[in-house]
């Protein structure tokens, strides 16, 4: 977020300087009266910035957390790296790497190493953490997951091209 202001504040700034030249009658105004200007202008162009983007980031919230969607994605596909689930998931790669130790940690996922590659397994008799799901596994609903996204998956691919012998 701090990026896109300070992009912003460039861009509106550029664009304020382009306006001054434009209106010259402007440049007969005392200096404290355009910086006070620019600053209000700039004030309101931020404010105005920053509310589209949280509403844009309001709008963009998930039923999973980023855990559960890295643990859903193991459990689709155990021998994808930490590259291409950050994608799928929507997340750093970095973010991805801490989610996984997390994981292991807690004993949800168990890493091993096969060559070169890191292999995960799921553990799906680990109990949700929250309070409302106790007793509850994740296997089932990992189940029901990695099934819905493969079928969907299976859905969008076209159908495989029979050769004529």
């Amino acid at each position: 977020m701090k990026g896109v202001v300070i992009a912003v504040f460039f861009e509106v700034n550029k664009a304020v300087r382009v306006w001054y030249k434009g209106h010259p009658g402007l440049s007969d105004l005392s200096i404290e009266t355009r910086e006070k200007f620019h600053a209000s202008y700039l004030a309101l162009a931020i404010s105005c910035c920053y509310g589209r983007a949280m509403e844009v980031r309001g709008a963009q919230w998930t039923l999973l957390t980023g855990h559960g969607h890295v643990l859903v994605e193991i459990a689709r596909n155990p021998e994808a790296r930490i590259r291409d689930i950050s994608p799928v998931v929507g997340l750093t790669e970095r973010t991805v790497q801490a989610i996984v130790a997390d994981l292991e940690a807690e004993g949800y996922i168990t890493r091993t190493r096969v060559g070169r590659r890191t292999r995960y397994s799921v553990n799906p008799d680990s109990p949700f953490r929250h309070p409302a799901q106790e007793g509850l596994r994740v296997g089932p609903l990992l189940e029901q997951l990695t099934a819905m996204a493969d079928s969907d998956t299976a859905e969008s691919r076209p159908a495989p091209s029979r050769k004529r012998a």
